[in-house]
C-alpha cells in the first residue's frame, strides 16, 4: 500500500511543478518591456521602432485570437454532437440497461453496466478535447507574447534573444506536459470513485480521453496548416503586403497551436493506450495500482527530468555566437534522453513487479546543418524547376527508408518483450521527453515572428542577421520534431490497433478473407484521399487571398508607396474563413470512415482499414514532410550564399532561386498541411475505433447480415 500511497502523491506533484515551472519561466520572459529605450543605436529612432514592434505583436495576436474563437465555435458544435454519438452508440450496446453484467474478460467478475461506459465515455471525450483546446490556445498566447520581445532583445545579442524565444518554447512544452498529465490523473482518480474495482470498465472509458484530444488536433493541425498556406504566397514580411500580418498569425496558429493540440493528441493517445491494455493484463487483475499507473509515473519522470535539461539551455552555457545555437538545441535532446533513460530504468524496477519484461527504445539520428542532400537539391535548380522537384520527390522517398527500419526494429522488440503493452510503452517512451521537445519546437515559429517583426519595423540588418540564425537552427529541430510526431503516432496506432482487436473479440486478422483485404486496400488509400483533400484546400484559400491583395493594391491609394496601411484585418478574415470552412471535408473523413466501416461492413474490415491506413500514412507522411523540408532548405540555403557553392547558385532572382522559390511553394502544403495531418489521421482512426468497439462488436456489420 505504501508504493499506492506514493504513486498518488508523486503524480500530482510533479504535474503541478511542471505548471509552476512553466509560470515562472513565464515571469522571467515577461521582464523584457515591449517599449524601452536600448543603448547601442540613438533614442528616437529606437522608441520609434520599439512602438511599432509593440504594434505589429498586437495585430498577430488580435488575429490569432480571432482565429482561434471562430474554430472553437466550430469545435464546440462538433463536441456537442460527437459527444452524443458516443453516448448513443455505446449506451445502445445493451439496449441502455441498467444492470451490472459479467466482465468480457473474467467472466466471474461483475462489471459497471455498458450505460455507465457511455455515460463515462463522453465524459472524457469532452476533458479531452477540452485539454487539447486549452493546450493550443496557451500555446499561441505565449508564443504571440513573446514574438516581438525576441525582436527586441535580438539588438543586445543572439544569445539575449534565443533565451527569450527558448524560455517562452519551455513555457508551452511544459504547460502542456503538466495539464494533460493532471486532467488524465484528475479523471481516473474521480472515474474510480464510481467504478471501484471495474477497473476494465474504468479505463475502457478513459481511452475516449485520447479521442477527444486527437480530434481537436485533427481540426487544429488542418485548420492551422490551411491558414499559414493561404497567406503565404507574396513577398514575406513586407509591410505593404496585406497578407503580412495573416502569414504571421499563420506561423502561431498552424505550427503551435496545431502542434500543440497534436502532441498532446499523441501523449493522452499512448497513455490511454498502455493504460487500457495494462487494465486487461495482470496489473488490472490484480489491482496493482502503482504498475497500472506506469505511465502516469513516466510522464511526471519526464517533466522533472526535461526540467533540468531546460536549466543547461538558459542558465549554464550562454550562447555567444550564431554557430552555437544549434548546438545548444541539438544538446537539449541529448542530455533529456539521456537522463529519460536512466530515469525510465529506474521507475520500471521500482514499479512494475519482479516477473516482468522491460524495454529499450531507439536513438535518434543527428541532422546536421545543411546536410549534402540539400545541396543536392539546390544544384538541380541549375538545371531548372522541374529536375529540382523530381530531386526533392526522390529525397523525400529515399528518406522513408531509415524511420521504417528503426520503426520495425522498435516494434519487433518491444513485442517480443511486452507484447502490445510493449508497443504502447514504447511510444509513451518516445514522448516522456515531450516538455523539451515541444519547446524546441514552439522555438522555431517564435523566432520566425520575430524575424519578420524586425523585418516590418525596418530594423537594421544586424538584428535581421540574429533572427535569421535563431530561425535557421529552429528549421533543423523542427524536422526532428516531425519525426518525433510521426513515430510515436505510428507506435501509438499500433498499440491502439491491438487493444481494438482485442476488444472487438477478433480472434485474428487474416489477409486472405475478402472482408479483411478489402478493408486493407481501402485504409491504404485514405491517406491519399485526405492528403488530396488538405492541398486542394491550401491552393483555394490561397486563391481567394490573392484576390483580396490584389484588390487593396488597386483600391487603396498610396499603398504600394508604403505612405498608406493597408487593411491587415481584411486579409486575417478571409484566411480565417476558408480555413475553417476548407477544414470540414478532410475532418469528416476522418471521423466517419470508423464509423461507416464499422456499422455497416463489421470489426474484421474495419481492422483491415486500421492496418492498411497505418501502414500507408507513415509512408506518405514522412515523404511528405521531408520533400517539403529539402524544398523549403535548398530554397534558404541559395538565399543565404553562406559558402562559395550557395553564391554560385544564387543571388536572389536568378534563374537558379525562382526554381527553388517553385520547389519550396510546391512543398509548403506537403510539409505544413499533408504531412503533419496525416500522423493524426492514423492515430485517431485508431482510437475511434477502440471506443466504439464495444458497439460494433454487438451491432456491426449490417450489410453482412443482410447479403
Amino acid at each position: 500500500a505504501s508504493s499506492e500511497d506514493l504513486t498518488q502523491v508523486l503524480i500530482p506533484v510533479a504535474a503541478l511543478v511542471g505548471i509552476g515551472f512553466a509560470l515562472l519561466q513565464w515571469l522571467l520572459f515577461s521582464r523584457v518591456k515591449l517599449i524601452e529605450a536600448d543603448e547601442e543605436e540613438e533614442g528616437i529612432d529606437n522608441i520609434e521602432v520599439s512602438i511599432k514592434c509593440a504594434e505589429i505583436q498586437h495585430a498577430i495576436s488580435l488575429g490569432a485570437t480571432f482565429f482561434l474563437f471562430t474554430e472553437y465555435k466550430y469545435l464546440g458544435i462538433f463536441m456537442g454532437v460527437f459527444g452524443v454519438i458516443i453516448f448513443l452508440f455505446l449506451g445502445s450496446v445493451k439496449g441502455f440497461s441498467t444492470k451490472s453484467e459479467p466482465c468480457i474478460y473474467n467472466q466471474e467478475n461483475t462489471c459497471k453496466p455498458a450505460l455507465a461506459n457511455a455515460v463515462f465515455s463522453t465524459i472524457a471525450f469532452l476533458l479531452g478535447a477540452l485539454t487539447s483546446v486549452l493546450s493550443g490556445f496557451l500555446g499561441m498566447k505565449i508564443a504571440t507574447y513573446a514574438n516581438a520581445r525576441t525582436t527586441l532583445e535580438a539588438r543586445k545579442g543572439v544569445g539575449k534573444a534565443f533565451i527569450i524565444a527558448f524560455r517562452s518554447g519551455a513555457v508551452m512544452g511544459f504547460l502542456l506536459a503538466a495539464n494533460g498529465l493532471l486532467v488524465l490523473y484528475v479523471s481516473i482518480y474521480l472515474f474510480k470513485l464510481y467504478y471501484g474495482d471495474d477497473w476494465e470498465g474504468l479505463y475502457e472509458s478513459i481511452t475516449s480521453y485520447g479521442l477527444g484530444g486527437s480530434s481537436i488536433a485533427l481540426f487544429g493541425r488542418v485548420g492551422g496548416g490551411i491558414y499559414t498556406k493561404a497567406a503565404d504566397k507574396y513577398p514575406e514580411d513586407d509591410p505593404r503586403n496585406p497578407a503580412v500580418i495573416a502569414d504571421n498569425v499563420g506561423d502561431n496558429v498552424g505550427h503551435i497551436a496545431g502542434m500543440g493540440s497534436d502532441l498532446f493528441g499523441s501523449y493522452a493517445e499512448s497513455s490511454c493506450a498502455a493504460l487500457f491494455v495494462a487494465s486487461i493484463s495482470s496489473f488490472g487483475i490484480n489491482h496493482d495500482f502503482t504498475a497500472m499507473s506506469y505511465p502516469l509515473i513516466i510522464s511526471s519522470m519526464g517533466i522533472v527530468l526535461c526540467l533540468i535539461t531546460t536549466l543547461f539551455a538558459t542558465d549554464m552555457f550562454e550562447i555567444k555566437n550564431v554557430r552555437e545555437i544549434e548546438p545548444s538545441l541539438k544538446r537539449q535532446l541529448l542530455i533529456s534522453t539521456i537522463l529519460m533513460t536512466a530515469g525510465i530504468a529506474m521507475v520500471s524496477f521500482f514499479a512494475w513487479p519482479s516477473e516482468f519484461t522491460l524495454f529499450d527504445f531507439g536513438a535518434m539520428k543527428e541532422v546536421k546543418n545543411y546536410c549534402s542532400p540539400v545541396q543536392d537539391v539546390a544544384d538541380s535548380c541549375r538545371i531548372g524547376a522541374a529536375t529540382n522537384v523530381i530531386f526533392g520527390l526522390a529525397l523525400g522517398y529515399k528518406y522513408v527508408i531509415i524511420p521504417i527500419f528503426a520503426i520495425s526494429i522498435s516494434i519487433y522488440v518491444s513485442f517480443s518483450l511486452a507484447a502490445m503493452y510493449g508497443i504502447a510503452v514504447a511510444a509513451i517512451g518516445m514522448l516522456t521527453t515531450i516538455s523539451t521537445g515541444l519547446a524546441i519546437d514552439a522555438y522555431g515559429p517564435i523566432s520566425d515572428n520575430a524575424g519578420g517583426i524586425a523585418e516590418m519595423a525596418g530594423m537594421s540588418h544586424k538584428i535581421r542577421e540574429r533572427t535569421d540564425a535563431l530561425d535557421a537552427a529552429g528549421n533543423t529541430t523542427a524536422a526532428i520534431g516531425k519525426g518525433f510526431a510521426i513515430g510515436s503516432a505510428a507506435l501509438v496506432s499500433l498499440a491502439l490497433f491491438g487493444a481494438y482487436v482485442s476488444r472487438a473479440g477478433i480472434k485474428s486478422v487474416d489477409v486472405l478473407t475478402p472482408k479483411v483485404f478489402i478493408g486493407l486496400i481501402v485504409g491504404a488509400m485514405l491517406p491519399y484521399w485526405f492528403s488530396a483533400m488538405t492541398m486542394k484546400s491550401v491552393g483555394s484559400a490561397a486563391l481567394k487571398m490573392v484576390e483580396e491583395v490584389c484588390r487593396q493594391f488597386n483600391s487603396i491609394p498610396g499603398l504600394m508607396e508604403g505612405t498608406a496601411k493597408p487593411e491587415y484585418a481584411n486579409c486575417v478574415k478571409i484566411s480565417t474563413d476558408a480555413s475553417l470552412r476548407e477544414m470540414i471535408p478532410p475532418g469528416a473523413l476522418v471521423m466517419l470512415t470508423p464509423l461507416i466501416v464499422g456499422t455497416f461492413l463489421g470489426v474484421e474490415t474495419l481492422a483491415g482499414v486500421l492496418a492498411g491506413s497505418l501502414v500507408s500514412g507513415v509512408q506518405v507522411a514522412i515523404s511528405a514532410s521531408n520533400t517539403g523540408g529539402a524544398w523549403d532548405n535548398a530554397k534558404k540555403y541559395i538565399e543565404a550564399g553562406g559558402s562559395e557553392h550557395a553564391k554560385s547558385l544564387g543571388p536572389k532572382g536568378s534563374d537558379c532561386h525562382k526554381a527553388a522559390v517553385i520547389g519550396d511553394t510546391i512543398g509548403d502544403p506537403l510539409k505544413d498541411t499533408s504531412g503533419p495531418s496525416l500522423n493524426i489521421l492514423i492515430k485517431l482512426m485508431a482510437v475511434e475505433s477502440l471506443v466504439f468497439a464495444p458497439f460494433f462488436a454487438a451491432h456491426g456489420g449490417l450489410l453482412f447480415k443482410f447479403i
